[in-house]
């Protein structure tokens, strides 16, 4: 896959929301394994739209929605056809239905952008960046300092059924590790933690690996899937 370069942020956006047929995609991931550049604007795009995906709950799409829309669009356009022009026309009624539909493709697309806006109340105070010990990104953690904290699974961890992951932060070594919640399965998840400091840069997460339902000492005991430091976004 060729593309120019100062296309990669516009690219790496395509990227995450899934709006790349499966070839490209493909190609995307197999350039990210040598490109620095693309693997640093992929990253700084599920950063960007992590809020969207955490926020909103998915919405399954009938297959057959285009066509009721369009069923109900027909007469609504041929009796404003009738009315204006005094005769059937069926290219201008084609013409009228495809100008409804597009209508309501950018009014979806308006919603769907509201909704982000409204989701994002704030700003996080910190973002992490979680990665193993090869240094390949496993996650990423945006703390809200308001006992809420985001985080976006970016590997495929491998649980057995009687284990769970748990995601961590050391607000000081006085305080000690305090778990931020569990995550369900390796899907990314909202979680709401005990009331802490606010955040601070280079403050401590990571993911372990626990038994099912969170350590029992409320302290890491399982391996550590990744951790890193946080940072304030500028």
């Amino acid at each position: 896959m060729n593309f120019d370069r100062k296309d990669i942020p516009d690219l790496a956006d395509d990227y995450v929301l899934g709006l790349l047929d499966a070839h490209e995609a493909e190609a995307i991931d197999a350039a990210m394994l040598h490109d620095a550049a693309l693997r640093a604007a992929v990253s700084r795009s599920r950063e960007r739209f992590l809020p969207l995906d955490t926020a909103v709950e998915p919405a399954v799409i009938r297959d057959d929605l285009w066509g009721k829309i369009e069923a109900r669009l027909m007469p609504q356009t041929r009796d404003a056809h009738d009315a204006s022009l005094g005769t059937a026309n069926d290219n201008r009624s084609n013409s009228w239905r495809g100008i409804a539909l597009s209508a309501i493709a950018a009014s979806l697309l308006l919603a769907t952008g509201l909704a982000f806006s409204l989701t994002r109340t704030s700003d996080p105070l910190v973002i992490a960046v979680l990665l193993d010990e090869s240094g390949q990104v496993q996650a990423v953690v945006e703390d809200f300092g308001n006992d809420k904290a985001t985080v976006r699974i970016l590997a495929d961890f491998a649980v057995p059924q009687d284990k769970t992951i748990q995601l961590w932060t050391l607000p000081s070594k006085e305080v000690g590790p305090v778990s931020l919640g569990l995550i369900e399965g390796t899907r990314s998840a909202q979680l709401e933690g005990p009331a802490l400091p606010a955040p601070r840069s280079d403050q401590l997460y990571e993911i372990t690996l626990e038994q099912a339902g969170g350590s029992p000492s409320g302290r890491p005991t399982g391996p550590i899937l990744a951790k890193g430091f946080a940072r304030m976004p500028r």
